[in-house]
């Protein structure tokens, strides 16, 4: 067995796999075998697919790391042997009998959702939602956030997978307490429900890119309990 364990990342919504840039390079410094997953946020059975795929991309055991709606993929992708530990930021975390939407529905709506626009077949952000999104970060790493969004289809969140990975596993959850993009009370109720160990940061939705140090803090931690 690896003196570390493996970390798979996994984006959610707006975000591709540089949005764990601040992540990935201080963890390989430190020896870690690290990967994020690419998926294209056209259906969640194959983005999990493709997290599943990237589990083999690192040597066991592995830490699968979900952000936003990266959480629900990794809620599903987590059940595979490989997968030890799960760390949810400012995550979705459904359970198998609802979908991404209907945890949602249980609270209120985030002022994100008054930014975005349907086009191309696509949920876009629009430029003066990024604020909702990334407000935390300096201006121009607000625009490379923007620059760099992955775009869903529109029924991506009434979409259901198999498995609840969390009920099996043990869990980490990082609360963004400003977050204006999955409310905040939806994720400290997750975590709760999880029975995850919890950290909260005053952070917009994107901790990993505003306050790096603090949720490397919380892999490392998750890391060394595997």
């Amino acid at each position: 067995m690896p003196a570390k364990p493996g970390i798979v990342f996994a984006h959610g919504l707006w975000a591709d796999g540089s949005c764990f840039s601040k992540l990935i390079t201080p963890l390989l410094q430190e020896g870690y075998e690290v990967a994020a997953s690419q998926h294209g946020l056209d259906s969640l059975g194959g983005d999990g697919a493709a997290v599943v795929r990237t589990l083999g991309r690192v040597t066991g055991p592995v830490l699968l790391v979900g952000h936003s709606y990266g959480g629900t993929l990794i809620t599903a992708a987590g059940t595979d042997d490989r997968v030890a530990g799960l760390v949810y930021i400012a995550a979705l975390a459904p359970d198998e009998t609802e979908t991404s939407q209907e945890q949602q529905s249980k609270f209120a709506r985030t002022d994100v959702f008054e930014h975005i626009e349907v086009t191309d077949g696509r949920i876009w952000l629009r430029p003066d939602g990024i604020g909702c999104f990334a407000g935390d970060l300096p201006e121009a790493e607000q625009k490379l956030v923007y620059a760099t969004q992955m775009v869903p289809v529109p029924d991506l969140f009434d979409q259901k997978a198999d498995g609840t990975a969390w009920r099996s596993k043990p869990s980490w959850y990082i609360v963004a307490n400003d977050d204006r993009t999955v409310n905040p009370e939806l994720q400290r109720a997750a975590a709760q429900r999880m029975g995850a160990k919890t950290f909260d940061i005053d952070s917009s939705h994107v901790p990993m890119l505003s306050h790096p140090e603090f949720v490397l803090d919380v892999i490392r931690s998750a890391a060394d309990s595997l």
